[in-house]
């Protein structure tokens, strides 16, 4: 490590999280040029003070979703570039010395409006390289003009311009726990509903028996997920049951709004 400063604005949204912030702090303080953290008002564990030692830029804002709370903070950088982390996230020292050689004046990618790069996730005490979870691969460092989030909870970034991708990996500290990770899927599972029928997408006869087997199959065997261990094989059943779960309940979304109109018309 150089002690060189990037033009870099790192924006960080945060919830509770003192008991994991401070690695994902400490990956991006010493090269970029400020680091701004956004909470919300439900914060009472002490981590917009953690992020104050750091020298991080706190702001609190009412939570209205991944979205808003990610364009409020991009609302408080004031560098031409941006990151975006979370506070289970770290940038990994690959990652780092990939995105100064890409700053640096022989280095290549300044060209690019976005970079993109892999994401890594740790579960269970053990790294997921296949399947599904990997290379999971995220648009995290863009010009500021040049990308909004867009998006409920799964939310996007979308950017205008190219987006050069990178090698290192973003580590992923999510999911403490398997109780953790399967507590997801409710509430996941209602918000694809309610997207769905924004859309005005339902479900059709085939999704039930057809997706679920799908995903099991492409990420266990197709994207090699049985290399993963037991763990491989728990996050394939996972995905899997989660799928069955949202086409469930669209299917029963849609018979409930069905059967509605009809009592209505009966009337």
């Amino acid at each position: 490590m150089t002690g060189t400063r990037l033009p870099i604005s790192v924006c960080l949204v945060a919830g509770n999280e003192a008991h994991r912030i401070r690695p994902a702090l400490d990956s991006v303080k010493d090269w970029t040029s400020e680091i701004i953290l956004a909470i919300d008002d439900k914060v009472t564990d002490g981590t917009d003070k953690i992020g104050e030692t750091y020298g991080a830029k706190v702001f609190c804002k009412p939570w209205e979703g991944q979205a808003s709370h990610r364009n409020f903070v991009v609302q408080k950088t004031n560098q031409p570039w941006l990151l975006s982390i979370d506070a289970d996230e770290v940038i990994s020292p690959e990652l780092r010395d990939e995105i100064i050689r890409s700053f640096s004046k022989d280095g290549e990618g300044l060209a690019a409006s976005a970079f993109s790069f892999p994401r890594l996730s740790f579960f269970c005490g053990r790294w997921i390289r296949h399947g599904d979870w990997y290379p999971d691969r995220k648009i995290r460092l863009w010009r500021r003009e040049a990308g909004r989030w867009d998006g409920a909870h799964h939310e996007k970034l979308l950017v205008t311009g190219r987006v050069q991708k990178l090698r290192g990996n973003l580590l992923h500290y999510s999911n403490e726990s398997m109780d953790q990770l399967l507590g997801k899927i409710g509430p996941y599972s209602n918000l694809f509903v309610r997207q769905r029928q924004n859309q005005k997408r339902c479900s059709n006869w085939l999704d039930l028996p057809v997706r679920p087997f799908w995903k099991f199959f492409r990420a266990y065997f197709l994207r090699l997920g049985f290399l993963d261990g037991w763990q491989g094989y728990f996050i394939a059943w996972m995905d899997a049951f989660s799928t069955t779960v949202r086409y469930t309940k669209l299917r029963y979304a849609a018979d409930v709004g069905l059967e509605e109109k009809s009592t209505v018309k009966s009337r």
